[in-house]
């Protein structure tokens, strides 16, 4: 019995981590001194993503509709809210074709 709630903990877990994905628009993207900083608008809101330019998940995308995701806390390349960037052809339900890691904030 033990083994079956476990596994049903797990399960919810797993769906509540995947579902904090969300449809976003990319305003614009900018490259300043190796930070590439992208304007988001998610759900009426503003955000600023950010990340080195050197690193292997960072893109300057281009204008046009994403899904981002956010992930859970200490995950990701940096030390704040991190998210990943998936073009909206893209399933990140099904682990599709990250286009960059992000760490976001509020504008």
């Amino acid at each position: 019995m033990k083994i079956i709630a476990s596994l049903f903990i797990l399960l919810i877990a797993v769906q509540l981590v995947a579902t904090d994905k969300a449809p976003i628009t990319v305003k614009n993207s900018t490259v300043n001194n190796g930070v590439v900083i992208v304007t988001i608008r998610e759900a009426s809101k503003d955000y600023e993503l950010q990340c080195n330019q050197n690193t292997s998940k960072c893109t300057a995308p281009k204008p046009g509709e994403y899904w981002m995701v956010r992930l859970p806390e200490n995950y990701g390349l940096y030390d704040c809210a991190n998210v990943d960037l998936y073009s909206q052809s893209a399933n990140p339900d099904e682990h599709g074709q990250v286009l960059g890691e992000y760490c976001i904030s509020e504008k």
